[in-house]
This record gives structure tokens, C-alpha cells and sequence, in this order.
């Protein structure tokens, strides 16, 4: 049943490509698709921190469709088709689970892990540990990679007061930066606190990128509080003072706890 709904979904996908089809989809190009793949990605992360499954369905039919989409357009052009992507990965899903389709045993997941990037680096002929890691994704999720392939090979911390102290060390070479005014140094300064701040994150098992993506949405909708009592007092938020706004601030962190 599966096979069928999908061989549907190219075929619906070819005919929205050819010949009397939609005029959107026909301009698209492998590159002015990609705004739509990373908003497809991030709402299906949306859907999972929110516990949302019937939009969670939706959403990960959304991605497919962009992959079935880049797919359609790399057939056009004479490069691969669905089905290529398809076995590719069913191979490497093979080849790299030698575990489980294979002899080898492994005692745990982090030795499952570095044989995973040891075969990554043979198949693609990689230099170093490092390679691979796509460039264009947010630099808070790159840097948890960066530091992650590095863990892979022993290069980490050992104790995670180890990493709170390089925190406070790069804490105290930002504030000699302001002092100084030197705005390049602060802004170097500001990246390696980031990074030490990645570190400690990974270290203690959080994902950097989607904490902060909680807390930006904790903000959102204490603000959104903010704006709707200002609206209530029929004034624009802009006539209030910062102590009126931190006190309705206060109210939406209590109907949180609530």
C-alpha cells in the first residue's frame, strides 16, 4: 500500500512538471526550492516539540513531497530519478549497518557511531572528521556538529566544570573587549562565549539549537501577552512604561506555571 501512495505521489508530481501542468510548479528550480525544504524541516520539528501528531502527519508529507519535487527536477535534467535516491540510501543503510545486516558486533551506541563516520570517510574519501558538515545550517546547529564529530575521536572535555570554567574565561575576554571598545575583538570575543556555550549544551546532553528555538517561542508568547493587555487599555504598547511591561511579563510567566 505504501509503494502504491508513493508511486502516486511522483506521478502527480510529473504531471504538475509536464506539459499542461501548474505554471508554479513548472518555473520552480532546484535552488528556489530550498527556502520551501528548510520551512518544511523546521515545521516537522515544530510539530514534534509540540507533541502535535495529526500535524506531524501533515508535515513530514510536506517534506517528502519537497524531496519527490528536487527529484522530478534532477530526472528533467538528466542526472537521477526518485528511484536512484531511493536505493541509495537503502544501500547505505545496509552498508553501514554491518551489525545488523552483517557479522560485525559493536558494543554500544558510540562504537556504532564511530564506525558509521569511519565508513563516511572511506566511501567519500574525506581528509578529516570534520568534512561533510553542510555549511548552510545555523551556525549554533553547526557548531553542536563540529563539536560532535570531534567528540567522536576523543577530542572533548572530560568534566563538565571544565567547560563552565572556559565559559567564565571567555565571559571575562568579552567584558575586557567592552572596556576596550574594540568592537571586532567583542565580536570574536561574543562567538568563542557562543561556542563554549554549544559546548556545555552538548556536554550535558541539550541540543543547542532547539533550546534556543523554546525559549524564543517563551518569549513570543509573553510578549504576545504584553501587546494584548496594552490592547485591552486601548494604547499603543509604546505609551507604557518598562515597568508596566515587565509587571504583565511577570502575569504571562505565572499563567505558564498555572
Amino acid at each position: 500500500m505504501a509503494g502504491k501512495e508513493f508511486e502516486r505521489l511522483v506521478s502527480i508530481m510529473e504531471r504538475l512538471r509536464g506539459e499542461g501542468g501548474c505554471p508554479w510548479d513548472r518555473k520552480q528550480t532546484l535552488e528556489s526550492l530550498l527556502s520551501y525544504l528548510l520551512e518544511e524541516t523546521y515545521e516537522v520539528v515544530d510539530a514534534v516539540k509540540k507533541g502535535d501528531y495529526s500535524a506531524l502527519r501533515e508535515e513530514l508529507g510536506d517534506l517528502l513531497l519537497q524531496v519527490v519535487f528536487q527529484a522530478q527536477i534532477a530526472k528533467e535534467k538528466g542526472l537521477f530519478d526518485i528511484r536512484d535516491v531511493i536505493k541509495g540510501i537503502n544501500e547505505k543503510l545496509i552498508r553501514r549497518h554491518p551489525h545488523v545486516f552483517g557479522e560485525e558486533e559493536f558494543k554500544d551506541s558510540d562504537e556504532v557511531l564511530l564506525n558509521w563516520e569511519r565508513m563516511k570517510k572511506e566511501e567519500k574519501s574525506k581528509e578529516s572528521v570534520l568534512d561533510g558538515i553542510p555549511l548552510y545550517i545555523p551556525a549554533l546547529l553547526r557548531a553542536y556538529e563540529l563539536q560532535e564529530r570531534a567528540r567522536r575521536v576523543g577530542f572533548d572535555w572530560e568534566r563538565t566544570e571544565e567547560v563552565m570554567e572556559k565559559i567564565e574565561e571567555e565571559w571575562g575576554e568579552f567584558k575586557e573587549a567592552y572596556v576596550e571598545g574594540d568592537r571586532k575583538r567583542m565580536e570574536e570575543e561574543i562567538g568563542d562565549l557562543l561556542f563554549a556555550l554549544v559546548n556545555l549544551a552538548r556536554f550535558i546532553g541539550v541540543n543547542p539549537e532547539l533550546a534556543l528555538h523554546s525559549v524564543n517561542e517563551k518569549f513570543r508568547r509573553r510578549f504576545l501577552y504584553i501587546e494584548e493587555k496594552a490592547r485591552e487599555k486601548d494604547k499603543p504598547l509604546s505609551s507604557f512604561s518598562l515597568a508596566e511591561m515587565e509587571g504583565w511579563w511577570e502575569e504571562a510567566k505565572k499563567r505558564e506555571v498555572r
